[in-house]
């Protein structure tokens, strides 16, 4: 591709970032070219992120109904697995899945619930509510 066809279609990330694409210049060598996007990668992102949305709005019913503890409702929001979470935390892998039990989670000290709030980057109250403040 040469270097004035790199695509410069506004995406999502394109506010945020602009990704490194490599093109030929007029003398035919490659150089690096900034990009805001290709609308065929914005398509996919967005795709990929309202699979993400859906994930959370199951995971914060899941716990509205009472069938999992805040932390799934954040593990989602954060894209995050019980591994990446065990090692956030300092738990355990095996811990981190009881303490996804609501029973098991309403009975966690604060200690313990503030090593989950620093994982997530919250405040202990803002895990127990589910509540989100983006910067």
């Amino acid at each position: 591709m040469k270097k004035e066809n790199v695509p410069q279609d506004m995406g999502a990330l394109g506010k945020i970032t602009k990704e490194v694409c490599y093109a030929t210049d007029s003398n035919g060598k490659y150089v690096t070219e900034l990009s805001n996007g290709w609308d065929v990668k914005n398509s996919a992102l967005d795709v990929a992120w309202k699979d993400v949305e859906e994930r959370i709005a199951v995971a914060k019913q899941k716990v509205l109904n009472g069938e999992a503890s805040p932390l799934l409702f954040f593990m989602e929001c954060r894209l995050m697995d019980m591994e990446i979470l065990a090692g956030y935390s300092g738990f355990w892998q095996w811990q981190v899945k009881r303490h996804l039990k609501p029973d098991v989670f309403k009975k966690l000290s604060d200690k313990k619930l503030q090593k989950y709030a620093d994982a997530f980057n919250v405040k202990v109250e803002d895990l127990k509510t589910m509540t989100v403040h983006e910067a």
